[in-house]
């Protein structure tokens, strides 16, 4: 049975990308289609809001481009110009049906680099090659040229045979821009040894380091092993230098970053005591240091915070100090910098 196919007036973008039409029977969620527009969509059944995609274009908007069609980029067929303002919406109807907030919302700062800015991916690995998980399928779209990601990453994935990655399911992979280096994770069931000659592969392909990585519910919380290398990488995140792994939480446009870690310290000003919520390896930390006398990053992840105090021991603050703990039960920091849950 084929899907339905119906014409839609397209009235705004939502979160996600999606454009938000009416029809006599209510509210459609389509993808691939602009503020503006009129386009026919061909329907996916199911519960809840209907949502659809995008078959034909019959009146094109003005921001309209023609962008690659992957799983990963929800706004890639309008202008990078228009997705600034498409994502201020965002937010700001974010505050208001989330919030109850209304408060003005400054313009998108845009990235330095519209396109290959980021330093990881994680691809399903298929006998045609590596490929992003399909949206609401386990079926794979194969990628040559991600058009996402660091050129580095590209000329490694370019080099690989993914037969000759088995038996992983998937691999991740981040580069760094300070060094060019690239480091990959194999994610897979099983020891360490059936993935040697995985391994080899990756690194004749030219990646520094292997891990392993077993599936898990939450991603990398099943324990990571290193097979081969390093582990880590250098990278520059605004003012400081910090370690990265292809399993560890960092920001993946570290440009973009630099200059929202700077932003944060220039608005949080000075004082005697910052703390520095959900801070991972304390990158934000640490751009709050030089002008607080006290400096506390709080995470409860222990191999993030481990990251962070490896990462600090080569450029010493003696007023940031590094605590495990749950922020969303936070009662206070004492002076002597320890952590009291919240009665």
């Amino acid at each position: 049975m084929s899907e339905p196919l119906i014409t839609l007036e397209i009235e705004k973008l939502v979160a996600g990308g999606l454009g938000l039409a009416r029809d006599d029977s209510g509210v459609v969620l389509v993808r691939g289609a602009l503020p503006g527009e009129r386009v026919t969509v061909t329907l996916r059944t199911g519960k809840g809001v209907r949502q659809g995609r995008v078959q034909e274009v019959l009146r094109r908007s003005p921001d309209r481009v023609d962008g690659p069609s992957l799983p990963t980029a929800d706004l890639a067929h309008a202008a990078y110009d228009a997705q600034l303002v498409y994502k201020r919406s965002f937010v700001e109807e974010a505050l208001t049906r989330i919030g109850k907030l209304r408060h003005d919302v400054a313009d998108t700062v845009p990235s330095p680099e519209a396109w290959h800015y980021r330093n990881t991916a994680q691809y399903l690995i298929t006998p045609q090659g590596l490929g992003y998980r399909e949206r609401r399928s386990s079926d794979a779209q194969v990628v040559l040229d991600d058009p996402l990601v660091m050129a580095r990453i590209t000329e490694v994935v370019q080099k690989l045979d993914p037969l000759r990655l088995d038996p992983a399911t998937e691999v991740a992979f981040r580069a760094s821009r300070r060094t060019g280096e690239v480091v990959a994770a194999l994610i897979g069931a099983g020891e360490p040894k059936v993935y040697l000659r995985a391994s080899d592969h990756l690194m004749d392909a030219g990646v520094v380091g292997v891990s392993l990585a077993v599936p898990a519910g939450r991603r990398f919380s099943a324990g990571v092993q290193l097979i081969a290398g390093e582990s880590e990488i250098q990278e520059d995140f605004g003012d400081v230098q910090l370690g990265i792994s292809a399993t560890g939480f960092a920001q993946v446009n570290p440009p973009a970053a630099a200059l929202a870690y700077r932003s944060a310290a220039a608005l949080a000003g000075t004082g005697d005591h910052a703390v520095d919520l959900y801070g991972g390896t304390g990158a934000i930390g640490r751009h709050l240091a030089p002008h607080f006398r006290r400096v506390t990053v709080l995470d409860t992840d222990p191999e993030a915070l481990a990251r962070g105090r490896r990462d600090l021991a080569s450029a010493p603050l003696k007023n940031l100090k590094f605590r495990q703990g749950d922020a969303a039960l936070l009662g206070e920091i004492g002076a002597a910098g320890i952590w009291r849950p919240r009665p």
